[in-house]
């Protein structure tokens, strides 16, 4: 991973990410995003957790879609990723699977529809301030 790039390691920023309701589903993953809380920002960094069920397959095919999903996220939210914003990808059956060009596809369709709906929705400092009350 990129320095720019930093990981979601607590269950609490998990569950807080899942709870900011922002997502988009795609076939291989869902993304999930938040705006980190101000106490919390570290500037201009991007931090993105991920994880995989047991629906999504057993031990070796969790950490093979895990993988999958690293890769294209060092790729992608660098450049796509919102400064001060927490991402999940959420993995599906099909991540291990789907071909890699598809996924990148599917990562950088999902990231714009999160600019959408946060456009439609209000600024992420908005958000953010919301966040903290």
């Amino acid at each position: 991973m990129t320095a720019d790039l930093a990981r979601l390691k607590t269950r609490a920023d998990f569950l807080r990410v899942a709870a900011g309701r922002r997502r988009a589903v795609r076939p291989a993953f869902i993304v999930q995003a938040a705006p980190r809380p101000t106490k919390d920002a570290s500037g201009t960094s991007v931090r993105v957790g991920f994880t995989a069920s047991r629906k999504v397959g057993n031990a070796v095919v969790r950490n093979r879609a895990k993988r999958r999903l690293r890769a294209i996220a060092a790729e992608v939210l660098p450049q796509m990723g919102h400064p001060g914003t927490d991402y999940v990808l959420v993995a599906r059956a099909t991540a291990s699977e789907r071909p890699y060009a598809e996924l990148l596809g599917d990562l950088e369709g999902a990231l714009q529809q999160l600019t959408r709906q946060t456009a439609r929705g209000g600024s992420l400092e908005r958000a953010r301030t919301a966040v903290e009350t």
